[in-house]
């Protein structure tokens, strides 16, 4: 390797800088890791005019449910809309033959909803971004 090493620093985010590290770390993960396919999931609550009001969008992938996002709009909190995702996302995940579950959520948005419903933390990252924390959560299905 070249001793004089010039790295190109950017701060703009550009995506094909990005894709091309992703299709490059893709290909290297999939001639290294056993198969398995990444399917979508996508559950939503919609208004009559479809709109939607809350929803969870994840991914199952072998064995394991990946919980992106949940939301709920914050005049249907505390209703159980939140809990009825969440089951049906893990039913489905079930379904689909997954055993367990993984998601991550910030202090300030849904830790104890998580511990509610059976999720153990498995790490957090504390000062994240500076003074809060973030927390990664695991579930057996």
């Amino acid at each position: 390797m070249n001793k004089d090493i010039n790295f190109r620093i950017t701060a703009d985010g550009n995506e094909q800088d990005i894709n091309d590290i992703f299709e490059m770390l893709k290909e290297y993960n999939l001639s290294n890791r056993e198969e398995s396919k990444n399917v979508p999931l996508g559950i939503f609550y919609e208004d009559d005019g479809g709109k939607k009001l809350a929803g969870l969008t994840g991914e199952t992938f072998g064995n394991w449910l990946c919980i992106h996002y949940l939301f709920v709009e914050d005049h249907l909190r505390k209703d159980g809309l939140g809990s009825k995702l969440l089951e049906a996302a893990e039913n489905e995940a079930r379904n689909r033959g997954c055993k367990h579950a993984f998601v991550d959520t910030f202090s300030f948005q849904a830790p104890e909803f998580y511990i509610k419903h059976g999720y153990k933390e498995v790490f957090a990252l504390n000062d994240y971004p500076y003074t809060g924390k973030r927390f990664y959560y695991t579930k057996e299905l």
